[in-house]
């Protein structure tokens, strides 16, 4: 099958992220929400970080148009009929999920292949909202898409091996290198990052070290170019408790139950940069130690 339309659901952070790479291999993207204002933000971004790597030389101002003269913003899912592939990016829930895509089943054409970036859900329970479960696969970007060049490619238990083979293709041709993995909760890197943040988070109950020296010792130790408490923050805490909360309903194991000051900062409403205040301050546009709470 060759893809030449795609819709992307979901213009937030990942999905217009998604909808940057499309575009770039040469996709027709339409860019899917469902108000004019998230679309119009998305948009937004998309052309922030195209100028950006106009003005740091990465790509050409004539790349930067082309790029996105093939995206069209979209607040109709029937702009879906005539596409080749779906790349779904919207909330971690999988009520939400299940939902656009039942929705998206009965208008796509039957050819059409159906991916979810799902960081955590196994893709047979998504799948199972469809008639086209040998359609459907997870294919899971990191953030920021448009710099991060890995994809986790999840084949569910009906997933045809054509079905990974197209997406992979397309991966491919978004610039991005691609690693197949079993359709399990968290899938694999998301399973092992968490099994790192959730003993963070118990080194820092035990008094064993601050939030500032844990994220110092594993960026200084280990390489990492982020702490796991900036990573939680960047990410976001609601995403983080999703993911975890995913982890431990699926494989039913203490060791992923989630971690109480980060259910209590999640329940503040204190999910990170997007909010000023995660397990950082970052109230006066940087990065601080918190000095109204006490971990």
């Amino acid at each position: 099958m060759d893809i030449k339309k795609v819709m992307v659901i979901g213009a937030g952070f990942m999905g217009s992220g998604i909808a940057q790479v499309s575009a770039q291999a040469g996709y027709k993207v339409y860019l899917y929400d469902i108000s004019s204002e998230a679309v119009e933000k998305g948009m937004a971004g998309v052309k922030k970080n195209l100028t950006r790597s106009v003005e740091k030389g990465k790509i050409a101002e004539e790349s930067k148009n082309e790029a996105l003269a093939l995206i069209v913003p979209s607040i109709n899912l029937e702009d879906s009929n005539d596409v080749d592939l779906v790349i779904e990016a919207v909330f971690e829930n999988v009520d939400v999920k299940k939902d656009i895509f039942q929705k998206l089943d009965a208008i796509c054409k039957p050819e059409c292949i159906f991916a979810s970036n799902t960081s955590s859900i196994p893709i047979t329970q998504l799948a199972s909202a469809v008639k086209r479960p040998d359609k459907f696969i997870g294919m899971h970007f990191f953030s920021p898409v448009p710099v991060m060049k890995l994809v986790e490619l999840i084949r569910g238990i009906k997933t045809t091996e054509e079905t990974i083979r197209v997406v992979e293709e397309v991966a491919v041709n978004m610039g991005k290198t691609t690693v197949r993995v079993k359709d399990v909760p968290g899938f694999l890197v998301n399973r092992i990052n968490n099994a790192l943040r959730q003993e963070a988070y118990k080194c820092l109950e035990e008094g064993v070290a601050t939030v500032e020296d844990i994220d110092k010792a594993l960026k200084m130790g280990l390489n990492h170019p982020m702490g796991p408490f900036e990573l939680a923050d960047f990410v976001g805490l609601d995403i983080g408790h999703n993911i975890i909360n995913t982890l431990y309903q699926g494989y039913k194991d203490n060791k992923w139950c989630p971690n109480m000051t980060l259910e209590k900062l999640v329940l503040s409403g204190d999910l990170g940069r997007k909010t000023g205040k995660g397990w950082y301050d970052y109230s006066s546009g940087e990065k601080k130690p918190r000095t109204d709470v006490t971990f």
